[in-house]
């Protein structure tokens, strides 16, 4: 999640820290040794197929998943009595963004409400669309979900502020336990079920964390952990879901038990948004050259829970201004280059790329982090958005629809 205004505060607690010494901090079970990252197994260890993929280690793996998906979808579609060439199908992928998430789901809420909906083949979640993704993924029927958590939702929701000193003695400024209890009234067994009557028909739900000990984003297949039926897929799938959420020094990290030949260790993930703000697939995955009894139309649908004009302001003359005026560049750059690279892989593939963002002319004020009146007014953008038909750019900012350069 974004927390524009805690910047500072973060980074003078990262100051603080370093002027003490002899402190102690929160325990954890040794994280996994570097050589054997690739085979750390978290529970549930009973799916058919990975629950997770390190994509920058190698998408074998993700492929393997794609194409079982793909035969699980034409079996349900047999089963249902169609056959002939593969349908047109659709993908969503939302990015992260605090509680500018409430921007995404007004839209989604808003596309319901025009009829024209589609139900997507796959959704990919960070940060806070990694929270929207469940809901997105299962359609109409959770739309109340997604209004009451982004109309309805104040800071005490959310977090609980720890103070400075307690925050930097410990792993984070606040505690997120609201949130993680948030979490959890909604992924019960019931919406894992739904979840899994999803993977059956060859749908995929896709959410992105960081792990902090190996610096790697980890993409984990949300449908695969439901529909494994362990006992522990249910803690497993909140935990991920809270991790995705959770910005470095703002909330704790989330410890994940994995373990390697029968060994227990923990691994440390955070926010997703710290590697990627919205993903798809990794480009090494090639649909261009799919055979011919593959192809059929695809279109993506991005949401990006942000604006994407320049955020002026004047910026005062001290470090922790400058510093966090900085962070905030970076940030916005990073999500630009993540729509970039996507918008080339689409390219490539031949897939309907399709964009929308929170437009220039929103302007009520953001008085605090969570501030119900920003996130009602927003949602009520995203609604107006969605149902104006106007929404969706066929390109990122910096493209322009303009025919290919002729040879001289």
């Amino acid at each position: 999640m974004a927390f524009r205004s805690w910047s500072l505060g973060l980074f003078a607690a990262a100051t603080l820290q370093l002027g003490i010494s002899g402190c102690s901090t929160p325990e954890r079970l040794p994280a996994v040794p570097q050589s054997a990252a690739s085979w750390a197994v978290p529970d549930p260890g009973t799916s058919t197929e990975p629950v997770r993929f390190l994509v920058t280690r190698e998408t074998d793996s993700f492929e393997a998943a794609a194409r079982a998906s793909l035969e699980r979808e034409k079996a349900w579609l047999a089963s249902q009595g169609q056959s002939g060439p593969l349908p047109p199908v659709n993908f969503l992928a939302i990015s992260g963004g605090g509680d500018n998430g409430a921007y995404g789901a007004g839209l989604l809420n808003g596309w319901t409400a025009a009829g024209t909906r589609p139900e997507f083949k796959a959704v990919t979640g960070v940060s806070t669309g990694a929270l929207i993704a469940p809901f997105a993924f299962l359609g109409p029927k959770y739309d109340y979900v997604l209004e009451r958590v982004y109309t309805q939702t104040s800071q005490k929701d959310i977090f609980k502020k720890r103070g400075l000193i307690k925050g930097v003695l410990g792993d984070a400024m606040a505690d997120s336990r609201p949130l993680a209890d948030t979490i959890a009234a909604y992924v019960n067994q019931q919406l894992m079920d739904e979840i899994a009557a999803e993977y059956a028909k060859g749908r995929i739900l896709l959410v992105g964390t960081a792990n902090l000990d190996s610096l790697e984003p980890v993409v984990w297949n949300m449908t695969a952990i439901a529909a494994s039926k362990d006992p522990n897929a249910i803690p497993l799938f909140r935990k991920i879901l809270l991790a995705s959420a959770s910005i470095p020094g703002a909330f704790p990290p989330v410890l994940i038990d994995v373990n390697v030949g029968g060994t227990r260790y923990q691994e440390m993930h955070v926010d997703g948004g710290t590697m990627a703000q919205v993903f798809f697939y990794p480009p090494s995955v090639n649909l261009s050259q799919a055979g011919a009894d593959l192809q059929r139309k695809r279109t993506l649908y991005i949401i990006r829970n942000a604006r994407l004009d320049v955020d002026w302001a004047s910026v005062e003359r001290s470090t922790m201004s400058i510093a966090a005026r900085a962070i905030g560049s970076l940030t916005r750059t990073q999500g630009v280059g993540d729509l970039y690279r996507i918008y080339t892989t689409t390219q490539r593939d031949g897939i309907d790329f399709n964009l929308t963002y929170i437009p220039p002319t929103f302007n009520t004020p953001h008085l605090e982090e969570f501030d119900t009146n920003y996130m009602r007014e927003l949602y009520a953008v995203g609604i107006q958005a969605a149902q104006s038909g106007g929404a969706w750019k066929k390109y990122p900012p910096g493209f322009e629809d303009r025919p290919p350069a002729q040879a001289k």
